[in-house]
């Protein structure tokens, strides 16, 4: 939904109004309560993207993509073996030589 702009020609009142692009212009001014509301040629708003993101790249040809999935490196799969080990304990070593 666009913002509106108006500009009461009474008493001089300007304020913004979020309204349907269907809606017709506001007329009554809420301050001054008379029907001599204009609504102003506004320079309109920025744009505003919502979601993960727009990029130069999301519309590159299949062909581009092609060759850059090509070029970059593929990842191992490997597992590395810095992953936790069980821990030795002293306890089950000492019961054995104290015995």
């Amino acid at each position: 939904m666009p913002t509106y702009e108006y500009n009461c020609d009474n008493c001089g009142h300007k304020f913004e109004r979020l309204q349907g692009i269907k809606a017709g212009s506001l007329r009554k001014c809420p301050k001054c309560g008379k029907s001599t509301l204009k609504r102003l040629i506004g320079t309109g708003a920025g744009v505003i993207f919502k979601g993960s993101g727009f990029y130069t790249t999301d519309y590159r040809s299949e062909s581009y993509k092609a060759s850059a999935k090509s070029e970059t490196p593929v990842k191992s799969t490997e597992k590395k073996e810095t992953a936790a080990k069980p821990a030795k304990t002293d306890s089950g070593e000492n019961k054995s030589k104290k015995k």
